[in-house]
């Protein structure tokens, strides 16, 4: 089992900057890969950014060229930066890892689930 915590969540204005963290803990894999989702009421989660265990990162097109993920091997610690936030950021971000070596920009592609931090921002 591998458990997961965000934080970095909170309330902003349009075009300030948040940065999620997510502590990984638990079992080890060497491919793993760590990931944000994000959901809104009545909506399914959104794949927002990957960073794959080939360190490859991928980007949802709402996102790209504003937030970066980035990870921390040692501490095992994802983090995902935004900037230039927007109204339509507004959601609960989660942090996932897979223990599967295929790339995933699906919630289904993913074992473990943090339990989310709240991101809202203000026109």
């Amino acid at each position: 089992q591998v458990q997961l915590f965000e934080s970095g969540g909170g309330s902003v204005q349009a075009g300030d900057s948040l940065r999620l963290s997510c502590l990984a803990s638990g079992s080890t894999f060497s491919r793993e890969t760590m990931a944000w989702f994000r959901q809104t009421p009545g909506k399914g989660r959104e794949f927002v950014a990957i960073f794959h265990w080939s360190t490859n990162t991928y980007y949802s097109n709402s996102v790209k060229g504003r937030f970066t993920i980035s990870r921390d091997r040692d501490t095992r610690t994802a983090y995902l930066q935004m900037e230039s936030l927007k109204p339509e950021d507004t959601a609960v971000y989660f942090c996932a890892v897979a223990h599967t070596t295929a790339l995933s920009m699906r919630s289904s592609g993913y074992e473990y689930w943090g339990s989310g931090t709240q991101v809202t921002v203000s026109a």
